[in-house]
């Protein structure tokens, strides 16, 4: 046995090289401007309802049309992308998020907001999928819980920069400033993607990627980007009939709804129940997604891999953290009794922080888990049913505050969904190991 093959595994992938975590950069840069394209509409909901004269409930509704295309597109996309590969599917899907943010701009009615919603959610359904992917092809299983808090704790990251970005400009110009702003900001994640990604194996061959880190990447279980996928209805068949797969897209869809309730509707909140202004709200709001973004990155992430790699069970290590988390998130239904703004907020940012903490638990799954081949197909299915049933959440929400004049009952529901996303990690996911691939 050569000394390479008995350092520990920290050691190698010290020596091995680092280019992998410049890519989990370039993935997360991408979420980051994602999901500010999907933030802004929050913060500039309340100024665009008070001069279109629009409902709570018809907010919710632009905020939910977003969702329409991007859950309806997960299963087309996620076995386009396992078939032309991450690269070329994302270079055309930051192009649309441009061009979406643009038509908001311009929009002057509901009619305009509805399509440059519809645009948004059409270009931004690969990029769940398509950073699942890319993370299996380009990380060891034992640092797939760090890459994957980078690359959604970066959108948790547009929460604490974005809000506060967002009310400003709408606050000092107007709210076409908000959206004429990101949609600039993806033109230039457009050019960033475009000159940085590439494949393991397109780095490999231009000089990017070492040998010896591209040799630590298979031998640490990374996904071969070459492996044949099989046709699209016949892999999709074979995962359907599968109970992890439920089990997974399920437990994955409380986590969304949660998220959703609380990303649309959190600056409602504060503005309504306590009557703060729309920049006190925006910096108010920072709060819940900071302590968010260290809980996801420091627990998350490290502490979830140094379990996995020290107990080498992988099933107990993800269910520990995963169920502890979702335990931690029912702290959201906290908010529906806060009688001041600083209790809110305490049960919101430790709410959210459960939440973030179980995403790298949850959605590290999808590489695990998914036949060889086809983790774009399974990263897809599993983010179309969670998003099915993400689309209730802003319209619900908003047809509980018109109905009762507060949000104490949609904290509470969104309890109860969490509750329910519990039992599916759990009992219906079962023991978390690779599928058949047929």
């Amino acid at each position: 046995m050569t000394t390479a093959q008995r350092a520990p595994a920290g050691t190698r992938a010290r020596t091995a090289g680092r280019v992998r975590w410049t890519i989990a950069g370039v993935l997360g840069v991408g979420t980051f401007v994602n999901y500010v394209d999907r933030v802004n509409l929050s913060i500039a909901g309340p100024e665009m309802m008070r001069e279109f004269h629009l409902s709570a409930a018809q907010l919710g509704l632009v905020s939910s049309a977003f969702l329409w295309t991007y859950a309806l597109l997960q299963l087309p996309i996620g076995s386009l992308i396992d078939r032309i590969g991450v690269r070329w599917v994302n270079r055309a899907a930051a192009a649309l998020w441009a061009m979406a943010s643009f038509l908001t701009a311009a929009s002057g009615g509901l009619g305009l907001l509805l399509v440059s919603r519809l645009v948004l959610g059409f270009g931004e359904a690969p990029t769940i999928p398509a950073g699942w992917k890319a993370i299996g092809q380009w990380f060891p299983r034992d640092e797939r819980g760090r890459a994957t808090a980078i690359f959604d704790g970066c959108a948790k990251i547009s929460n604490v920069i974005g809000i506060p970005v967002m009310a400003f400009l709408v606050t000092a110009f107007s709210w076409h400033a908000a959206f004429l702003f990101t949609g600039a900001l993806s033109l230039v994640y457009l050019a960033v993607w475009w000159l940085l990604y590439l494949t393991p194996k397109q780095a490999l061959a231009r000089g990017r990627l070492s040998e010896a880190e591209y040799a630590y990447l298979r031998e640490g279980g990374a996904d071969d980007e070459d492996a044949p996928a099989p046709s699209s209805l016949a892999g999709l068949g074979n995962l359907l009939r599968r109970r992890k797969t439920w089990g997974l897209a399920l437990g994955y869809a409380s986590y969304t709804y949660a998220y959703y309730v609380l990303l649309t509707w959190l600056p409602g909140y504060l503005e309504k129940q306590f009557g703060v202004n729309l920049l006190a709200g925006g910096f108010y709001t920072m709060i819940p997604w900071l302590v968010a973004v260290l809980a996801q990155f420091l627990v998350g992430g490290v502490v979830m891999d140094r379990l996995i790699a020290r107990s080498g069970n992988e099933t107990r290590a993800r269910r520990l953290v995963l169920v502890t988390s979702m335990l931690v998130s029912l702290a959201v239904a906290g908010a529906a009794y806060a009688g001041s703004i600083a209790v809110a907020l305490v049960f919101l940012s430790i709410g959210a922080a459960g939440l973030a903490v179980s995403v790298p638990a949850g959605a590290s799954i999808v590489a695990v888990i998914a036949p060889e081949g086809n983790s774009g197909t399974l990263g897809g299915l599993v983010n179309f049913i969670a998003n099915l049933i993400g689309i209730a959440a802003p319209i619900v929400t908003g047809a509980v505050v018109d109905l009762t004049g507060s949000f104490s009952g949609a904290f509470l529901l969104t309890g109860v969904v969490l509750l329910a996303g519990i039992f599916c990690y759990t009992a219906v996911l079962g023991r978390i190991e690779r599928l058949p691939s047929s």
